[in-house]
């Protein structure tokens, strides 16, 4: 029921003004007293899923973007950052919603449902599934064609509503996160909610094997070579990652030209609700 009325939501158009926008393989995690970020949300995923965990206690509330590359660990580490801010022996519970996939050839979405299912079973803490709108639930056929119906969602962190989303704005350093995906990250916390700060890198990878390669390749040779389902991606995922390939050759060395004092990037809300870099030098 809850993934029918889910699936019934037209896309809410999400703006930065208060949004925190979390990209594959990264998680979240702040409570409803936060001044800066009122919205958690991502979006893009064909295969993957997107993960909201809360405490109806504390508030606390985590979205992360799962694709199944380490889906018990993820699960353990999303566990324990709500738990660090929710005194767990009070009142409420621990409510998890899952929304993604589709009913793909290679049966990548069913594996990632049934790993999530599976590794919150583990939990030594009682979890209830809320939403379950997953693989099957979120599947559309055109002309014998599967796709999701839902690619993104958004949690309202001080109301607790979870909506269908897009989102225009995905930054800051957007590339910068997707070349640190493609360059086989773990999932990574990417929030301070304390001091309500946004924390990215430092990152370090090694120079991309045949990045000139990937970039001379047409849109069909990318689609079919870079994507779990190619024939399900949103219409900007070629120029997506094209524009990471790029990112990646201007910078092989991150340490040099990105990081060179180890130290991460951080934002903060403006008073208009926007991400604006903060100095890194420490007063």
């Amino acid at each position: 029921e809850k993934a029918k009325l889910l699936r019934s939501q037209p896309a809410q158009i999400v703006e930065p003004k208060g949004l925190l926008y979390v990209q594959q393989r990264e998680f979240a995690v702040t409570t409803p007293k936060d001044g800066s970020v009122s919205i958690l949300g991502s979006d893009d995923a064909t295969t993957c899923h997107i993960v909201v965990l809360r405490h109806t206690g504390s508030g606390a509330t985590c979205l992360t973007h799962c694709d199944g590359s380490d889906t018990e660990a993820e699960v353990s580490l999303i566990m324990s950052s709500v738990k660090s801010f929710s005194n767990t022996t009070g009142h409420g519970r621990l409510e998890v919603h899952l929304v993604g996939g589709f009913n793909d050839d290679r049966q990548l979405s069913q594996k990632l449902t049934n790993q999530l299912l599976r590794a919150f079973d583990l939990q030594p803490d009682d979890v209830h599934l809320v939403t379950f709108c997953v693989t099957e639930l979120n599947d559309r056929e055109e002309k014998d064609i599967h796709f999701p119906i839902i690619y993104g969602i958004a949690v309202n962190v001080k109301t607790a509503e979870i909506f269908h989303a897009t989102f225009p704005e995905k930054g800051p350093d957007e590339d910068l996160r997707s070349a640190h995906v493609l360059t086989g990250a773990t999932l990574t916390n990417i929030y301070d909610a304390k001091m309500e700060q946004l924390h990215i890198g430092p990152y370090f990878w090694r120079p991309f094997p045949h990045v000139d390669f990937w970039l001379e390749q047409d849109d069909k040779q990318i689609l079919q070579n870079l994507s779990t389902s190619p024939l399900a991606e949103p219409p900007h995922f070629v120029s997506h990652i094209r524009s990471t390939l790029t990112f990646l050759k201007e910078h092989p060395f991150p340490s040099h030209s990105l990081f060179p004092d180890r130290k991460p990037r951080i934002y903060k809300k403006n008073e208009e609700g926007l991400w604006e870099q903060v100095c890194s030098a420490k007063i």
